[in-house]
């Protein structure tokens, strides 16, 4: 009898091992996100005759605004460092630095440049008379942060006068 109450005691603790097993593959699933699934480059939407350049760009953050800042920092250092944009093409082709590396070289510039209310503002128009600049009403949610994507216009020309002033942009 004590052999049989030892092997049903092993088969209790073996189905309550099991069972936990099972819980704790539940309780760390993580949900998945689609925010991580979506292709989030900036596009080109087109030039306009002062040299400003419309693009579609993302932006996140935890809340709306939040994310809309950040999209508008990711168009103006898009048009600094990369400036190579999927879309409709037209866009320059080249980035206003073409330095190798000066966004480490100049980092200490760029963020103060780049922080919060910074200067980056004054080249970031939202008024655009073609195409609706509106916040698509389609945000992709994930964990953290919401994504948005806007239109906005980047204001090249002024953009490349302020770091040809500063210093920055070498002519």
């Amino acid at each position: 009898m004590n052999y049989e109450f030892k092997i049903m005691r092993m088969k209790k603790l073996k189905f309550l091992l099991l069972i936990g097993i099972c819980l704790m593959a539940f309780v760390s699933c993580k949900s998945t996100s689609t925010a991580s699934f979506y292709n989030h480059e900036t596009e080109c939407l087109d030039v306009e005759d002062d040299g400003s350049q419309t693009l579609k760009v993302w932006g996140s953050g935890n809340t709306r605004a939040d994310a809309v800042e950040q999209a508008k920092k990711n168009a103006v250092r898009d048009v600094i460092f990369k400036a190579h944009f999927v879309g409709n093409g037209g866009c320059f082709d080249k980035p206003l630095l073409l330095e190798v590396n000066a966004q480490e070289k100049y980092e200490a510039y760029f963020n103060i440049f780049f922080k919060d209310g910074g200067e980056y503002r004054r080249f970031v128009s939202l008024k655009d008379e073609r195409i609706s600049s509106h916040i698509n009403r389609k945000a992709v949610y994930s964990k953290d942060a919401m994504t948005y994507s806007i239109v906005l216009r980047v204001l090249r020309t002024n953009l490349k006068q302020k770091l040809t002033e500063d210093g920055i942009l070498k002519q």
